[in-house]
C-alpha cells in the first residue's frame, strides 16, 4: 500500500460578480468554507492554472460573462494506504466529492508519494 497526492480539478461558478480576482476570491472562500464545515480542511484549495491558447503561458481559471463567472479550482488531497492509482483516485474523489456535492471534480495528476522517498522503500 502506498500514499498518493491525488490533484484534482473542480469547475465553481459564482454569481455577481464583476471582476475576476473577485470571481477567485469567492469560489476559494465558499469551496474552502464548504470542506471545513464537512470536516475537510486537509483539503488544499487554489485557484487552477489554465495554458493560454495562443502562447502557452498560463493564467487563473477564471472566465466572467454576464456578471457569473466559472472558476477552475485546484484540489489537493493525501491519500494514504491506497492500493493503486486509480483506487487513491476513488477515495480522493470520495472524500471531495461528499463534500462538494452537485460541483463537478476530474483527477488531474497521482503522485506516489513513495516514489519520491527512499526511506519509505527501505
Amino acid at each position: 500500500m502506498s500514499n498518493y497526492l491525488v490533484a484534482m480539478e473542480a469547475a465553481w461558478l459564482v454569481r455577481d460578480v464583476e471582476d475576476v480576482d473577485d470571481a477567485i476570491g469567492v469560489a476559494v472562500s465558499s469551496a474552502g468554507k464548504r470542506l471545513n464545515e464537512a470536516d475537510k480542511e486537509y483539503v488544499d484549495v487554489e485557484v487552477g492554472v489554465t495554458g493560454c491558447p495562443a502562447c502557452g503561458e498560463p493564467f487563473d481559471s477564471a472566465f466572467i460573462a454576464a456578471d457569473t463567472a466559472l472558476v477552475g479550482l485546484l484540489l489537493e488531497i493525501d491519500v494514504f494506504n491506497a492500493d493503486s492509482v486509480e483506487h487513491a483516485s476513488r477515495i480522493a474523489k470520495s472524500e471531495v466529492g461528499g463534500a462538494l456535492r452537485d460541483v463537478p471534480l476530474t483527477v488531474i495528476d497521482v503522485i506516489d508519494e513513495d516514489e519520491d522517498d527512499p526511506e519509505a522503500a527501505a
